[in-house]
């Protein structure tokens, strides 16, 4: 072997160089059908477990045999998992542990075959800093007396293998937004068999998926998950997320959930995940007033809500929360109206029923839900601040007590 093939062999196994070798992952090809037509085991359960990693943003799993389908979420046992490789632990300490907290019919495999939303957990069985379903779990305890419901907006952009959007020219740009949106025929959709497929990927697991729609920007999409009560809305959403990855993973493209890539920094829409929430004193005659109040609450906590709407501390949102392509300042709290430019907006046929639920339009496209929803009932239930403005507020008072 010469020299130089040496040193370029030993270079490559070094991972202080790797970066050197990094090269783009080629096209995929797509493979439909990965169990080879074959029938579920028609006693075993295979659970796949999925949890977050330490990105705050990317899901992981892997999947164990069962000998039988247990019979509530308790008796799935816990199992552990090499945080080093996840970003959540150090090789000499590696051993964390996921904890089962939800589970879902398996699209994929069939039969008894589950998918486990799991918490994960450190050597002393404490959450880990990414496990934000924990605290969130415990606000909605604390708020379920007042029936919070959640439904989140999911938006997306489908990429090609080699990070480029699908569906545009390698090397310029399509024509500009506006024929895109819920639109129809192939110079205008792109990627519709990956989002009709997760849609029924998503009915068939009993994920509550409202509808699906093609979004402003070519190969950028939508999907709406509740209504969910209480901690429901992040499990359910992150296993959304998994089911997208996965149906993706077979058409052999990928799917970016990035708030603002930088191919798209130029008069294209961001994306968010929208959330909309309300309470039973919302929902009844005379809730707008409820409602109300619980805007001037997010008010108060709008600093610290935006640094929980993205899994990078608000660093993600200043890409598109600009006040322009339908968004607010990061910087600033609004609420109206029917205004698409708002913090949150409170919709037309919300107002005019004098009843309903609030917009949040704050929340990235890459938000931890668990952390999104947690702020929301923090904010407008939970925290203390709430009971001071409702003194001061009598009509606001009598619409919470109702």
């Amino acid at each position: 072997m010469s020299k130089m093939l040496l040193t370029i062999c030993k270079s490559a196994g070094n991972a202080g160089n790797a970066s050197k070798f990094h090269t783009k992952l080629p096209l995929g090809t797509p493979v439909i059908s990965t169990g080879l037509n074959m029938k579920p085991h028609p006693t075993k359960c295979l659970a796949t477990y999925i949890w977050i990693d330490g990105s705050g943003e990317n899901v992981r799993c892997k999947t164990r045999t069962l000998k039988e389908l247990p019979k509530h979420i308790e008796d799935y046992p816990l199992w552990h998992y090499d945080g080093s490789s996840c970003g959540q632990a150090k090789g000499g300490d590696s051993d964390l542990y996921l904890k089962p907290v939800a589970e879902y019919a398996d699209p994929f495999f069939g039969g008894n075959s589950r998918l486990i939303m799991c918490e994960t957990l450190d050597k002393h069985y404490a959450p880990t800093p990414s496990n934000k379903r924990s605290k969130c779990n415990e606000y909605m305890k604390a708020a379920d007396h007042t029936e919070p419901w959640f439904g989140m907006e999911q938006e997306y952009l489908l990429l090609d293998r080699d990070g480029h959007p699908l569906g545009w020219p390698k090397h310029g740009f399509p024509a500009p937004q506006g024929p895109y949106y819920c639109g129809v025929g192939a110079d205008r959709i792109f990627g519709r068999e990956v989002i009709d497929a997760h849609y029924l990927a998503c009915l068939n697991s009993g994920i509550e998926i409202g509808g699906t729609n093609a979004e402003v920007t070519p190969g950028q999409w939508e999907y709406q998950v509740g209504t969910c009560r209480g901690i429901d809305m992040g499990d359910q959403l992150w296993v959304s997320r998994y089911l997208l990855h996965r149906v993706a993973e077979q058409f052999g493209v990928l799917v970016s959930f990035d708030p603002k890539p930088a191919i798209t920094m130029g008069d294209w829409n961001g994306a968010g995940c929208h959330a909309n929430f309300s309470t039973d004193a919302m929902r009844k005659p005379g809730g707008i007033e409820a409602i109300q109040l619980a805007c001037e609450n997010l008010a108060t906590t709008h600093v610290d809500d935006m640094k929980e709407y993205d899994p990078n501390g608000g660093r993600d949102n200043l890409r598109r929360l600009t006040g322009k392509h339908e968004t607010s300042s990061a910087d600033k709290f609004s609420w109206g109206v029917s205004d698409r430019g708002c913090s949150v907006r409170i919709t037309r046929g919300v107002f005019d029923a004098g009843m309903g639920y609030l917009e949040d339009r704050r929340p990235s496209s890459n938000c931890d839900p668990y952390a999104v929803t947690g702020a929301i009932i923090s904010s407008t239930v939970v925290n203390p601040k709430i009971q001071k403005l409702v003194d001061e507020k009598p009509a606001a008072k009598r619409a919470m007590s109702k």
